[in-house]
């Protein structure tokens, strides 16, 4: 009798200790698995039949891209005028709001602080914005707000966490990887889920925003680069042909079949279908992130410049990126955390500087994508991960040079355009002072339900059975989608 070797012996034990349970539980997951191998992520992959069942109806959105200023722009800046801030404006904040809340930075007794610039009313809807974007005020009437988003987070990196997994902690897949997993891909040359970042530094929680978490790692998002290669590796190394390439990456794909029917590891069906989009994206991806291409009347629209790190270039990549059919994009702009600390980070400083900055690039891709009839069926999202106080920054309990406001879980605005939502709309209503939710709050995990609707997914169908627990990207507590803020 042959002598096994240590793979087929972990086999043989494997298949004795398998039962009919085991087989029933796990075999769509299996077939799934298999089918993805066979399809090579081609268009619309999905990786399981939870997956399936979960598109339920009939999607407004094809594509979303999401802008979110890290480090959570002041909402009473820019589009929350509040008159009582103004009125009270340099008084002691009433105990009342300070009594049970957790704080930063703040101690002690701080004053209240008024908006920092002037407000005016814009478009046929009447929206308060502002004077610091004045680009992004003549589009008012295709925006829609939710005034009253809250989280349970007061740090940015879990709050960040938060708005982009539903959970504060690493390790669950992202809005986009979920998206992908559950709707698959419209272009097999191209990866369904893109991050651009654009500040100078990444999100303090790092990939864990745009990473797969628990699902297939084919599905976590690729960061895309405004210099170089737009993805890392993506050129073949001198003296490697195509051709070369090829006949190597079969040769692989040999090997790595080999050690997933010896080892059933779902994650090998993984590696050879990233290496084949790999492939594939090596002939489609320059010229797709190539804006140079684009017309002269195109730049000054978006302020862009080719070969710069910024974020009016990576708006108009999002636009072109939807073109081609990438599903979800993200876009991370560094710079937002206003605490009044230093010029940079204070609302008379670097916020002006910030807002001044993506004011343009984002008003060009919202006329952008209308002009290109695009917008009916893209979501456009904006957001930081929490809100700002109506009282001033007081570290020490003192008063400060500059002026900052601390971090606010209790209120935020997000606005949308596109995809279905109602133009020139506003959801929820704030107390006077801006300060928390007077109607209609928004936790996030309703925005994420609704988020998912819109894409055609029943977001209490949309799980991964995962830990004992059938995992969701809402989590285990009820959430509802806003169907008010839906045209």
């Amino acid at each position: 009798m042959n002598r096994l070797t240590i793979p087929q012996e972990l086999a043989r034990q494997q298949i004795e200790l398998t039962t009919r349970r085991h087989f029933l539980r796990d075999c769509t997951t299996g077939l799934g698995a298999a089918w993805l191998a066979s399809q090579t992520m081609g268009d619309r992959v999905l990786a399981s039949e939870n997956a399936v069942s979960a598109i339920t109806h009939s999607a407004r959105v094809k594509s979303v891209i999401y802008l979110h200023m890290v480090g959570a722009p002041s909402q009473l800046d820019l589009f929350e005028y509040r008159p009582e801030l103004v009125k009270y404006d340099g008084k002691d904040c009433p105990q009342k709001y300070l009594e049970g809340r957790r704080f930063a930075f703040i101690q002690g007794t701080p004053q209240l602080l008024g908006p920092q610039f002037p407000f005016k009313q814009h478009g046929q809807c009447g929206a308060w914005m502002s004077d610091r974007l004045p680009h992004l005020a003549k589009h008012v009437d295709d925006l829609c707000f939710i005034r009253t988003m809250e989280t349970d987070q007061f740090n940015h990196g879990p709050a960040e966490l938060m708005v982009h997994t539903g959970q504060a902690r690493m390790g669950y897949p992202s809005i986009g990887a979920w998206t992908t997993w559950g709707l698959g891909n419209a272009n097999e040359n191209l990866p369904g889920f893109i991050v651009l970042l654009s500040g100078g530094r990444s999100p303090r929680a790092g990939n864990a925003l745009w990473g797969s978490g628990f699902l297939p790692s084919v599905y976590q998002g690729v960061q895309c680069r405004s210099k170089g290669d737009a993805i890392l590796n993506m050129s073949n190394p001198d003296n490697v042909s195509r051709e070369v390439r090829r006949d190597m990456l079969d040769a692989l794909a040999s090997l790595n079949q080999e050690s997933y029917e010896t080892f059933q590891d779902p994650e090998t069906l993984t590696r050879i279908s990233q290496y084949e989009m790999a492939y594939r994206m090596q002939a489609a991806m320059p010229e797709v992130v190539d804006i140079s291409t684009e017309p002269e009347a195109i730049h000054q629209l978006y302020g862009s410049k080719p070969g710069a790190e910024s974020f009016a270039n990576n708006c108009l990549l999002a636009r072109r990126l939807v073109e081609s059919g990438v599903r979800y994009i993200q876009l991370f702009d560094w710079g937002w955390d206003s605490h009044g600390a230093d010029k940079d980070e204070a609302i008379n400083g670097g916020f002006s500087n910030k807002c001044q900055d993506i004011d343009q690039p984002i008003s060009a891709l919202l006329t952008d994508l209308k002009q290109r009839d695009m917008l009916k069926d893209t979501l456009v999202v904006w957001s930081g991960e929490f809100g700002r106080t109506p009282m001033r920054e007081n570290r020490g309990g003192t008063k400060m040079p500059l002026v900052g406001r601390d971090h606010n879980p209790a209120a935020f605005t997000l606005w949308m355009a596109g995809g279905g939502v109602k133009p020139g709309y506003s959801y929820g209503e704030l107390d006077d002072l801006g300060y928390t939710a007077a109607s209609n709050p928004v936790p996030l995990r309703d925005f994420h339900a609704t988020l998912l609707h819109m894409l055609g997914m029943d977001h209490s169908k949309l799980s991964y059975y995962y830990q004992g627990l059938n995992q969701k990207l809402t989590g285990v507590k009820p959430a509802k989608v806003v169907h008010d803020i839906l045209a």
